[in-house]
């Protein structure tokens, strides 16, 4: 070897030890890219070069360049690592912009990428050793890119980490949040501060689905089109989330207003709500970190939304229970606190509601020594409208008491009254009597109430004398009363069609037929002991079977 070669191989080794210690020196990889080139500059007397590294699709990428205009830049080809000496349109690129040196960056032999530099400015073609001396260069430039890359790779990791952390101490944070709020609208806003602060979007819209219908929390995006296009869709429709381009593939109304991502929001896989999301401020896409994030905030919203909801129809019903409660102690109160002791009859009665509150009802009201009113209604239909309606009669029946008027013309003021003050569709059936204790007689007007049973020698005898059932129209046809001598030993027993109607578990009712066979039976009994009976058996027919309707009786026992 020469001696000017063995000074020349010298200051070659030298210049690799310290541009290995150099480019080794940092990690950060733009300081790698940057070195290698300022480097081939040095030893090549270049002054423009590029290095192109693969994305993750194996994609030429522009890393670094030195010397290079912007519009040359712009014109780099797309391209394989593998593919750039076959490809026409990088040849191209190399040959127009004066690029005579192309050499791939290898590392354990997978290609990072390539380097490339422009003529030298001695105007001396790039000779055999300096070939090898720029492929040593990039050996060592090549393990300094990857170390770079594994570094910068384990950051993003470490940031993505980082904020999954913060994410999920944020999920741990709003969930105690969440949990302690009991109004649907202080929770819509919290996940929307929640979502704002963590993804800096300026419109969006959180809405509950009950059935077709949406109710709006939150809202920035224009209201009439928001309604429009959410009119058009039902919940059923959003059971996935919706990226933008399946927004306006989906839902081209909701696309329009710039609705870029729609998040439903479900328990147990059923939609309960959603959350649209316009651009973020940042213009950056929604990554799936992003999605997953506001998934689980929303899954956490509308499960306080969902509960609050029930504990709010809890409260309700609980304030329903108890003016229902209220009203059964009144409705109790408006029927006999005590039956009177008579000496001609023994009287029992039994009332039982099937909800809270019923329309049955029954009175008995003494009209002087010798006299006793006695009554048994049905209000049609059940529950409160019914109670109300049963008040009303018990109020009209006190009224007219004391007007000592004759009960059939007493009948058509009651059917009067009724009429005025009850709705379409609404009806009464009543009877009512006058028993007299001296004369053990009975008068009474049946208004189309269930014919009481007189029980005579078993023999049936059915009250059905009197007119139609108050409440339809006012008096046209005038009731008729009947005057009936009673004897010892006769039962008289009244009930409205919850005991004649009253269902087994198989849809079969008891009857009429029934009730005045066990009647027939048992009417030599006292009047405790008749009722007891009757009861009894209706409720050994219904085994327990949900009520149906009110059930009363009033059973009169002749002394």
């Amino acid at each position: 070897m020469h001696l000017s070669d063995s000074i020349s191989a010298h200051r070659n080794l030298a210049a690799l030890v310290d541009f290995s210690n150099l480019i080794n020196s940092s990690l950060e990889l733009d300081f790698a890219l940057n070195n290698i080139l300022l480097t081939c500059f040095g030893k090549f007397h270049t002054t423009k070069g590029i290095i192109a590294l693969n994305d993750e699709d194996g994609i030429l990428q522009i890393k670094a360049s030195k010397g290079v205009s912007p519009k040359v830049l712009e014109t780099f080809p797309v391209c394989k690592s593998g593919e750039y000496k076959d490809n026409t349109s990088f040849l191209n690129f190399l040959e127009q912009n004066d690029f005579p040196v192309c050499r791939e960056i290898v590392s354990s032999d997978i290609v990072l990428g390539v380097l490339i530099l422009g003529k030298r400015l001695v105007k001396k073609e790039y000779s055999e050793e300096d070939i090898d001396f720029l492929t040593t260069i990039l050996n060592i430039g090549a393990t300094a890119i990857e170390n770079s890359r594994a570094v910068e790779k384990l950051k993003s990791v470490n940031r993505e980490l980082d904020e999954k952390v913060n994410r999920l101490s944020s999920l741990f944070d709003l969930g105690k949040e969440f949990s302690g709020i009991l109004e649907p609208d202080m929770i819509g806003k919290l996940l929307v501060y929640s979502i704002i602060g963590q993804l800096m979007v300026a419109k969006y819209t959180v809405l509950t689905c009950g059935g077709k219908d949406f109710e709006i929390l939150e809202n920035k995006f224009p209201i009439e089109p928001l309604l429009k296009a959410l009119k058009s869709c039902d919940r059923s429709q959003y059971s996935k989330v919706f990226s933008e381009n399946e927004v306006k593939e989906n839902f081209p109304e909701l696309s329009a207003i710039d609705v870029k991502l729609i998040i439903p929001m479900q328990i147990k896989s059923e939609t309960k709500g959603l959350i649209l999301l316009g651009n973020r401020m940042t213009r950056q896409a929604f990554t799936r970190s992003d999605i997953e994030y506001i998934s689980s905030v929303g899954s956490l919203a509308i499960i306080s939304i969902e509960n609050a909801m029930l504990f709010r129809e809890a409260i309700e019903k609980q304030k329903l229970e108890k003016d229902l409660e209220l009203a059964r102690n009144i409705q109790k109160n408006l029927l006999p606190k005590n039956i009177p002791q008579m000496k001609s009859f023994d009287l029992m009665a039994f009332n039982m509601s099937a909800r809270q509150v019923g329309g049955d009802y029954y009175d008995i009201v003494k009209l002087d020594d010798e006299r006793t009113l006695f009554a048994i209604g049905d209000v049609s239909g059940k529950g409160v409208p019914a109670a109300l309606m049963m008040a009303n009669v018990q109020a009209f029946l006190k009224s007219i008491c004391k007007q000592k008027m004759p009960l059939d013309e007493a009948t058509n003021l009651m059917n009067d009254l009724v009429s005025e003050n009850t709705t379409m569709g609404s009806f009464i059936t009543f009877f009512w009597g006058i028993l007299n204790e001296t004369t053990k007689e009975m008068i009474y007007v049946n208004a189309g109430h269930n014919p009481p049973l007189l029980v005579r020698n078993g023999e049936i005898i059915k009250l059905k004398t009197g007119g139609m059932i108050l409440g339809v129209i006012a008096t046209m046809v005038p009731y008729k009363s009947e005057k009936v001598q009673l004897q010892t030993g006769d039962a008289l027993i009244l009930f409205t069609d919850g005991i004649s109607e009253a269902m087994n578990p198989d849809g079969e009712e008891f009857t009429d037929e029934r009730l005045e066979a066990l009647s027939q039976d048992i009417y030599t009994e006292s009047s405790e002991k008749i009722l007891e009976k009757i009861t009894g058996e209706v409720k050994l027919f219904t085994q327990d079977a949900e009520q149906s309707d009110d059930i009363t009786s009033l059973i009169i026992k002749v002394k």
